[in-house]
């Protein structure tokens, strides 16, 4: 029987706009009395660490999953210590960030990541804690091409390959030109090298699925060519990216743009995709998902909808589309 797989929600996820932050004890809280959420997943801040524990506790909320990003050449360190902490709290995987570019603000090579992870991954082991590289927007990871040719490098070191799939940063990019041009990436889609679209032969998503190397997803939806954020705005005045949808229909008035559940299609297929790999499949490493609908300028700042209703209803969609995954097969 294929393993269970326990469904969160990020602690960024747990506001409703955001205009209005609440403390670490209400963000236990909200996620605990959802009733849809197995737990939170954080890595706080040293100044937040004895809140979130204590409210995990008195809750019965555990924080299985978290996450950090990492800039080369500076947060070695920084990285140990959030894996001594994740251990400290009860977490079992660590979502691992690590920018596009190193301390000295040089892009970062394959190798040098594959360092990194190697390095992070017994670092980890001996803290009972599982590092997953992330597919993520800012990062190495951007051109989604660099996964495989990282995961290849870990692999000839006998070393298991284990990622965060936030497939959001890749349904984004679909047909979205101006996207695809990060790290020159366009360039890799328009030579045949590199498919995006779930749906097309060889695309990235499936191949990673295929190969058993997500133990970790972040779900957050987005479309095709998803519209910018024009209400989110970043402090130098860039509007948001745009990499995140509503899940849910907002009200008229909660947001910028026409809203059409059929354009979700795509993302959803990513996901069941991954559940039915995981019923079928018993290699399949997938343990937890991450509802991560949040209030960021890139994603749903100055969204009027409440960002943790959406989550809310996402996870409820995966548990009934996991019901009837395993029902099928």
């Amino acid at each position: 029987m294929a393993k269970q797989i326990k469904i969160g929600c990020t602690a960024g996820g747990t506001t409703h706009q955001d205009t209005n932050i609440p403390p670490p004890r209400e963000k236990v809280k909200m996620v605990k009395e959802a009733g849809v959420f197995d737990y939170i997943d954080r890595t706080p801040p040293l100044e937040e660490l004895e809140e979130y524990a204590k409210a995990s506790q008195d809750f019965g909320l555990p924080i299985l999953s978290c996450g950090w990003f990492y800039t080369l050449g500076r947060d070695e360190k920084l990285a140990e210590r959030n894996l001594y902490f994740a251990r400290e709290l009860g977490s079992i995987v660590h979502n691992t960030q690590v920018m596009t570019n190193n301390a000295e603000g040089r892009p970062v090579t394959d190798q040098e990541v594959a360092d990194f992870y190697c390095k992070i991954v017994d670092f980890g082991a001996k803290m009972g804690v599982t590092p997953c590289l992330e597919v993520h927007v800012n990062m190495w990871s951007e051109h989604y091409g660099r996964v495989e040719k990282v995961a290849q490098l870990v692999k000839k070191r006998g070393i298991p390959f284990y990622m965060t799939l936030d497939h959001s940063h890749v349904i984004f990019k679909i047909d979205n030109p101006k996207e695809q041009e990060v790290q020159n990436m366009k360039a890799d889609i328009d030579a045949g090298l590199l498919e995006l679209h779930p749906d097309k032969p060889g695309n990235v998503t499936s191949s990673w699925i295929a190969n058993d190397y997500v133990k970790l997803m972040h779900a957050r939806a987005a479309v095709p060519n998803n519209p910018i954020n024009i209400w989110g705005k970043h402090p130098d005045g860039r509007v948001g990216r745009g990499i995140q949808y509503p899940f849910i229909k907002p009200k008229p008035g909660e947001w910028h743009s026409e809203w059409d559940e059929t354009r979700l299609e795509p993302w959803k297929q990513v996901v069941r995709n991954l559940l039915k790999h995981h019923a079928t499949k018993p290699s399949s490493p997938l343990e937890f998902i991450s509802c991560e609908f949040i209030p960021p300028p890139d994603y749903g700042g100055g969204a009027k909808y409440s960002i943790f209703e959406q989550n809310i209803a996402c996870a409820k969609w995966i548990r009934e589309t996991w019901k009837e995954t395993k029902k099928a097969h």
